[in-house]
């Protein structure tokens, strides 16, 4: 007969968010267990730019979750140094017209009060923040806050720091619960994990990990396309994009939308996106999203125009209907605890949710109030199974 596992926590999910949950995990001192049917950073984290942003949250509770992760993020560069091409460099977001760069003022007026060092910038000093931006600019501001790392290295060192024993090629087939509804751990084609505590960091495929313990989580899949370059010097100082990414971000549209975003790389190439849309899992090549990212990226570099792309890849955003991420323990399910639906910030966004978990899971007050992130805010008549509102709007 197989051995039976045991451990405190079986974490379901091998990408960035698993891997920090893993990490705060183990480190409040609970045996941990993570669980995937395919290789480390094999989903969305290794489809991922590996943005660490602050600069496209208005305030809110993402924001609050962003500057916590953000801290997290820079002890934990600190710590790992090089090994996870953690770049603290900065973002730069730019406007081409009066009007955008006014809003753009606003909009960091706000951030300003949550705690966000946004600095404005003239026309005449983008060219020192990057000198091969595109003339004509109407200005930006400059987020220091920003910072990159490089996504499939940064989850596999954090798993490894961890010390959680990884289980991959494991595909979980159920969720194991008592007679009176509480988890007690994972049914899998290579048997069954026992734990008290089942914490979803399944990314987009979260909503189909809820369903295997009864209880409903409308995670979509919004994929999108990054363009990768070949190596070059670096030129491109900041993660620089459009003040319209902001909007593109936040809007509930399933149809294609891209803004440019364009950053360099410790590596040498040029990371170029960023595209959504809700196709499903579809990773079919887009040509219309990628012109559009060649197009946006030239736009704001002209000198791509004379460089190679070698290659695109696609992701899958776990999206949920109010683009907040669902975190903590879930009542309907107890011993089930949720950390995704982070859409396209996870990688920013892991460190803190990895934290609140581990808080959660050994009973300590979250640093966050997890209300807004409560993942059974769903189960109300104004969602359909879809996640959109009762009437076939999209939810705001």
């Amino acid at each position: 007969m197989a051995k039976r596992l045991t451990c405190d926590v079986v974490v379901v999910g091998a990408g960035m968010v698993g891997a920090a949950c893993a990490l705060y995990a183990t480190r409040a001192g609970l045996d941990v267990r993570v669980v995937d049917r395919g290789p480390v950073a094999g989903g969305t984290t290794g489809a991922g730019e590996g943005n660490l942003l602050v600069s496209d949250k208005e305030p809110g509770p993402e924001l609050d979750l962003a500057l916590l992760s953000a801290r997290l993020w820079s002890r934990l560069g600190d710590e790992l140094g090089t090994a996870v091409e953690y770049e603290p460099k900065g973002g730069l977001v730019v406007a081409a017209t009066p009007e955008t760069l006014i809003a753009l003022h606003a909009f960091a007026d706000g951030q300003r009060t949550a705690g966000v060092e946004a600095e404005p910038v003239t026309a005449d000093q983008l060219p020192s923040l990057e000198p091969h931006l595109a003339t004509g600019m109407t200005g930006g501001v400059h987020y220091p806050q920003d910072a990159q790392v490089m996504p499939a290295l940064a989850a596999a060192h954090l798993l490894r720091a961890s010390g959680a024993r990884l289980h991959t090629g494991w595909t979980v087939t159920g969720v194991l619960r008592t007679a009176d509804g509480a988890v007690t751990g994972v049914r899998t084609d290579r048997g069954d994990v026992h734990a008290p505590a089942v914490v979803n960091a399944a990314g987009p495929w979260g909503g189909d990990l809820a369903a295997l313990a009864d209880v409903r989580l409308p995670v979509l899949p919004r994929r999108g396309f990054v363009l990768v370059t070949e190596p070059l010097p670096r030129m491109v100082r900041h993660k620089v994009y459009a003040a319209d990414y902001v909007a593109d971000v936040a809007s509930d549209s399933a149809a294609l939308r891209t803004s440019p975003v364009v950053e360099g790389t410790a590596a040498g190439p040029v990371l170029i996106g960023a595209s959504r849309e809700r196709v499903g899992f579809d990773r079919s090549l887009s040509l219309p999203a990628v012109r559009a990212l060649a197009a946006g990226a030239i736009g704001l570099f002209p000198f791509l125009e004379r460089v190679r792309a070698l290659r695109t890849y696609a992701g899958f955003r776990p999206y949920l209907p109010d683009h907040l991420p669902a975190i903590g323990p879930d009542p309907r399910a107890p011993g089930l605890f949720h950390a995704c639906g982070h859409e396209g910030a996870g990688i920013g966004l892991a460190t803190g949710t990895g934290q609140l978990i581990a808080q959660t899971l050994t009973g300590k007050t979250p640093d966050l109030d997890l209300t807004p992130f409560r993942p059974e805010r769903f189960d109300t008549d104004r969602f359909d199974t879809h996640g959109f509102d009762a009437d076939g709007g999209s939810t705001p």
